[in-house]
Formats: structure tokens, sequence, C-alpha cells
């Protein structure tokens, strides 16, 4: 699919991995409906990508809100025009052990995760193009690995992967088009000091914002999208990970101790509008 001149609602636009991809769509000449939580900053980032002038604009919404949800189909009703493709990437995140977890916390979760990320789909496939929509989830590599410390998270991302193939499977006899993409660690704003400090000891790289944009346009651009996992050795640890699942709990119970002294280190409150603070592992 080209880019330019495509219609593009994108959620979660005011975090960074959501910033990154709207100014790579900018740059390629998509139309740009950025939704997110902060009015300052998507004036800011639409201004700077001149999204007004190319014909897109900007929708500030809770998307795990009925109200929310409604300003979205309120605005896609007045565009009468339908949309090329959705892109759900507002995510939030729980760092700790489970025990340690704020219930209130966790239901935040899994309400923007799982259920406001299905919910807005369902209200957005009407308005797609019936010949070449295409649906991108913005998951994580622990959507296909369970990790210690983001039980919560990885059962969130476990959700929207499974979701995602299924949704896929239901419009495989259309021409509309649904893809993964599992980023893996990604240096964002939002990352902790925790976070940082446990995936440096733990010799875990960080992508930027930018390298999940990058791949995001890849997999629009493509003739036919495929589910995409980022980063190497991570696709190997998941793909291990669905086969023989024991190798990597031997891996990570050796990585135990790091990770509950980092968990426990200091209170982890949920962070909005990104993709969260993710790590990935080593066999070492």
């Amino acid at each position: 699919m080209k880019l330019k001149g495509k219609l593009i609602l994108l959620t979660g636009a005011s975090g960074g991995i959501g910033q990154a991809i709207a100014r790579r769509l900018a740059a390629q000449g998509a139309r740009l409906i950025l939704v997110g939580r902060s009015t300052q900053q998507l004036n800011a980032l639409a201004r700077e990508l001149h999204v007004l002038v190319n014909e897109g604009f900007i929708l500030q919404a809770d998307i795990t809100s009925r109200n929310g949800r409604e300003t979205i189909r309120t605005a896609l009703l007045a565009l009468q025009e339908p949309l090329d493709a959705l892109i759900n990437c507002a995510g939030v995140n729980l760092f700790g052990m489970l025990e340690d977890n704020d219930p209130d916390a966790i239901e935040q979760l899994i309400a923007t995760n799982v259920t406001a990320t299905i919910l807005l789909t369902q209200l957005v496939l009407p308005f797609l193009n019936k010949n070449s929509g295409r649906i991108v989830n913005i998951g994580s590599s622990f959507g296909g690995l369970g990790y210690p410390g983001f039980s919560a998270y990885c059962a969130s991302k476990f959700a929207l992967r499974g979701f995602s193939e299924a949704l896929r499977r239901e419009l495989s006899d259309s021409p509309m088009q649904v893809a993964y993409l599992a980023p893996r660690a990604t240096n964002t704003s939002l990352n902790s000091d925790a976070v940082y400090a446990m995936n440096r000891e733990l010799g875990t790289a960080m992508d930027e914002p930018e390298v999940v944009a990058a791949q995001l346009e890849s997999m629009l651009s493509a003739p036919r999208m495929r589910d995409r996992n980022i980063g190497w050795p991570e696709r190997l640890f998941v793909r291990i990970n669905s086969i023989f699942p024991r190798i990597i709990d031997n891996a990570l119970r050796g990585q135990l101790p790091v990770i509950r002294r980092h968990a426990q280190s200091l209170p982890e409150p949920a962070a909005t509008e990104t993709q969260a603070n993710k790590v990935s592992i080593r066999l070492s």
C-alpha cells in the first residue's frame, strides 16, 4: 500500500512510539487522525507535522471510556470517507511482582491494552475501506513470552496477539488485512529508573522508537502484511518458547533474583500512552 494520501487513525499518538510512528507516516504523505489523551502534546505534534494542512486532525479522547470512543465515532461519521488503516498503539504498563501490583492498576492495564483496543477496533471496522483497509496492533515480544515482573502486562499482550490472529482469520475472505507488530525493549521517556537499571544489569538492548516506526511503515507498505517480532535474539526466544518452553523457564529462573530486586526497588505506576517498559532475555 502506498502511504501518500492514505487516511490513517493512530491511537496513543502522544506517546513515544506513537509520535515516532506519526512522524514516519507523515513523512510519507499520509493523512493522520491522531488520537491521545494529552491535548497539549497532540497539538504540538500536529503543528510539527502540519497535520491540519495535510487534511488530518487530532482527537483528544480516552479510548477506555465510552464517551472517548463515541468522540471517535462522531468524527468518523463526519468524514464521509473510509479510513485506509487503523493503528492501535495506545497502551499501559505495570512493572512489579504480581503480589505487589495494585489491583486498580491491573484493571486499568487490561481495560486499556485489551478491552479498549477490541472495542475501538469493533467501532472502526465499518469505517475502514472494504477493499484495502488495514489494522495493525502494536503488541510486544511479551505477547509470545511470559516474563517475571510483567505478568499482567504479558497477559494483556498475549490477549492482543490472540485477538489479532482471530480477527485476521475472520476477515480472511475479504481484502482487509490485520497484523501484529511486537517490539522488544524500547527506549521511551516513560521507562522508569528501575527498568533501565534492570536492563543495564541484564545486558538488555533497547531500541529507539524510530525502529518500531520503521517496521510499522514497512508492514503497511507491503502488498501483504505479516506479523513481525522486532529484534534478535528476541525473535529466537519467542520461537523457542513456543516449542520448548522449559529452556526459557530455566534461563529466566537464573535471572529471577535480579528481576525481583529491581521490581521491588520502588513503586511502579502504570505508564500511559506508550508501549510498555519491556525487557528481553539472554540464555547465558
